[in-house]
């Protein structure tokens, strides 16, 4: 079954009699009990009394819905329940701040906001009256003045499905922030679905999924990627899939040991506190014939774990890389060998080559946007039928990194003699000494201890490096060592995980590390294109 129209997804893939059986690591915040299993006519049903809930709280065609609230897939119920009800769903992660959630909220002035109290509490504990900027809110867990709860609006007749043309704006997606307040993407059917998650419903050798197979995944629920996956996945029947929602190690090994994957997707992020799991010969990864990271480039010492731990004869890890506004843009594979032979920890910000057919990549000058020859670095500016329709309340923005018919991505890289492109940096956060993320790499490689490393560019001063070790301590003897070949840097901080600010999707937001750390938030980088 090709995806097409998100609003009946579920119901279509009931009425084909796919037998997926889905699983949840905790249930969900719209589940009228606390059961972790359903069947897919059981998840259709869900959606379509969530339909009935925000029409009868107020939403209609045309109009935006903000869904904020605790991580988990029943954000993408949600969107569907909306688009079923001719709405325009905004999925904004919770873990954005009070501040930056009544700015995406003030920008998209949202006929209904769907909610939970935690959010609204948190917000106004951070001067933030979130649901002022909606002209109704739905709280999802409880009900408080001003708002409307769950028994003012159960038991309402879903609508009869919405239909919309492919090019009107279908979803709303936010950025990941790691630079500032997120953008707001807007997608259409064409572009999210027609162009992406068909792409991705495709039973292609090795990578394409398998009735047979059991999917989990650890995302964010809020973003983009998982909107269009469910698409993807729900459409290709597999026998199971598992949802986890957390980044703790403990709480997820359960999950995935009743449900061992032998495809598995997850943020980059939980691949990392995940890793632990892969030792051992029982390693819940054993079966996992194909690995999928998105979002941002995975370290070699990771990949090779995931990889020496399953079983499989041939395990197959796909990474792509490409951004909220194009979806992916270029794909690399790894395998046991490969990845064996990037012993140096360089091999994973090679990207790989651009979708065939699909996308069409360039490497410019930053001054002069004219084309650089191979080998030479600048920004990579994409095209791709895939391109959203603009952002929220940011239309100069929007201009500002469109170039004819090329994206900007805002990112430094250098093309290839083969067609590949390898990253080095955001520009913003660029610096002339060397390349941040290549050295992240290299130090991960030769830092065991290092859960993650990150560079900070600095004007003016060398780099200054941030080890994140499991207890905050680095073993200096073992620093000179790794760095004993490198470009001049700092004296190194050393950090826990949690000591780190990071994204809902767990990348570190650079500029606020730097800020914590030295005082300052100026970078090397323009930041014109971010």
């Amino acid at each position: 079954m090709k995806p097409h129209d998100m609003g009946v997804l579920f119901d279509e893939c009931a009425a084909q009699r796919m037998g997926t059986q889905v699983h949840l690591d905790r249930p969900f915040t719209i589940g009228a009990d606390a059961r972790t299993h359903y069947t897919l006519p059981q998840l259709a049903a869900l959606v379509r009394d969530a339909a009935g809930w925000l029409t009868a709280a107020g939403a209609g065609p045309g109009d935006r819905v903000a869904i904020v609230k605790d991580n988990h897939w029943d954000y993408d119920l949600l969107a569907c329940a909306a688009v079923r009800a001719g709405a325009v769903p905004a999925q904004l992660s919770a873990h954005l701040s009070g501040e930056v959630l009544r700015t995406l909220l003030a920008r998209l002035a949202p006929a209904l906001l769907v909610t939970t109290a935690q959010v609204l509490e948190r917000g106004r504990r951070e001067g933030a009256d979130l649901a002022a900027a909606a002209r109704a809110t739905l709280v999802l867990d409880g009900a408080l003045p001003g708002t409307l709860g769950m028994d003012d609006v159960r038991g309402h007749t879903a609508p009869g499905p919405h239909r919309r043309h492919d090019d009107e704006p279908l979803v709303i997606h936010h950025t990941s922030g790691t630079t500032g307040v997120p953008k707001l993407v807007v997608h259409s059917t064409r572009t999210i679905i027609g162009k992406l998650a068909r792409f991705e419903s495709v039973r292609l050798p090795r990578i394409g999924l398998r009735r047979s197979d059991t999917l989990v995944n650890a995302s964010a629920f809020a973003h983009g990627r998982t909107f269009c996956w469910t698409a993807s996945a729900l459409s290709m029947g597999p026998a199971a899939i598992s949802i986890i929602t957390t980044q703790d190690p403990n709480l997820a090994d359960p999950v995935l040991r009743a449900h061992p994957p032998t495809v598995l997707e997850a943020l980059p992020a939980s691949f990392v506190r995940f890793q632990p799991l892969t030792e051992g010969l029982d390693n819940p990864f054993r079966r996992v014939r194909l690995v999928i990271s998105t979002y941002d480039a995975m370290h070699p010492p990771t990949v090779r774990a995931y990889l020496r731990a399953s079983r499989h004869r041939s395990p197959v890890w796909l990474e792509g890389w490409g951004q909220t506004e194009t979806g992916p843009l270029t794909f690399r594979f790894h395998t046991r060998r490969s990845v064996h032979r990037t012993s140096s920890g360089s091999g994973t910000r090679n990207l790989g080559r651009p979708v065939p057919v699909k996308t069409r990549l360039r490497v410019v000058d930053p001054d002069t946007l004219r084309p650089l020859p191979r080998g030479r670095a600048g920004l990579v500016l994409a095209r791709t039928a895939a391109c959203a329709l603009g952002y929220v309340g940011e239309e100069d923005r929007w201009s500002a990194k469109r170039h004819g018919t090329w994206w900007n991505t805002g990112d430094i890289g250098v093309r290839n003699g083969d067609g590949s492109i390898d990253l080095l940096d955001r520009e913003v956060d660029r610096t002339p000494q060397l390349s941040c993320l290549r050295t992240e790499d290299l130090l991960e490689t030769r830092l065991p201890q290092a859960l993650e490393c990150v560079v900070l560019a600095e004007p003016g001063r060398a780099p200054l490096p941030v080890v994140v070790t499991a207890d905050g301590a680095l073993d200096r003897a073992r620093w000179k060592e790794a760095v004993r070949d490198l470009p001049p840097l700092r004296e190194p901080v050393a950090l826990t995980w949690d000591q780190v600010p990071r994204t809902g999707t767990g990348k570190v937001r650079r500029g606020e590390l730097l800020h914590r750390l030295t005082g300052r938030s100026d970078t090397s980088g323009s930041g014109r294109w971010t």
